[in-house]
């Protein structure tokens, strides 16, 4: 089955086959969160479960969560209880998204991702943040003999996201806060959108 479908994630939310999820708040975001100087509107793609969005609501952010899975957003809605409003069923590169959000948030997506889709993520979420906005969370980098996930290199991320975007914080996951299925192998990054972008070579694909 292919991972850009959501008939591939609906089975494995179903069977409870999830070796990504968290079951929780990364320290991490919270540490962001408490960072910024002021919340604005954030978007989190292909959310899962979605736990982040009470942290990002309790924080003041006007907080949106997509996912194209209906059973991961049936299961977020009712963990969510007064929140559930804050999630539905979307599709991060064909539906139709307010855009100028001041945060995009990155757990586990764009590893999901089969490589002939990270372009799009990376030309998607840079027409989605307002310039001067971050596109921040976990990422993972490494090497995955059998993806999905999909890891990074340094080398991938700056020829994905450098055209639209400059690298300012960087800093690797404590290895007892990373997932088994990552390896330790996670870094949180903040990666903010440039106020002008340069366009990427003709038929560009990270490798």
């Amino acid at each position: 089955m292919d991972s850009s479908h959501p008939d591939f994630w609906d089975a494995r939310y179903r069977a409870g086959r999830m070796p990504w999820d968290a079951q929780g708040v990364p320290s991490s975001l919270i540490d962001f969160l408490r960072r910024q100087p002021k919340p604005g509107r954030a978007l989190i793609p292909g959310c899962g479960f979605a736990y982040e969005v009470r942290s990002l609501h309790e924080a003041g952010w006007d907080v949106t969560a997509i996912d194209f899975s209906p059973a991961a957003v049936s299961r977020a809605c009712l963990l969510l209880e007064e929140l559930s409003g804050r999630v539905r069923i979307a599709d991060f590169f064909r539906d139709e998204l307010p855009g100028d959000f001041d945060l995009i948030y990155e757990r586990t997506f764009l590893c999901s991702l089969p490589l002939s889709l990270w372009p799009d993520y990376a030309e998607r979420t840079a027409t989605l943040l307002r310039p001067g906005g971050v596109l921040a969370g976990i990422f993972f980098y490494g090497d995955d003999p059998e993806p999905p996930p999909h890891p990074l290199t340094p080398a991938t991320a700056e020829r994905l996201l450098g055209h639209h975007f400059r690298l300012i914080e960087d800093r690797p996951i404590p290895a007892d806060q990373t997932l088994p299925v990552y390896g330790g192998a996670e870094r949180w990054q903040v990666w903010q959108r440039l106020r002008s972008s340069s366009a990427p070579p003709s038929g560009h694909t990270p490798t």
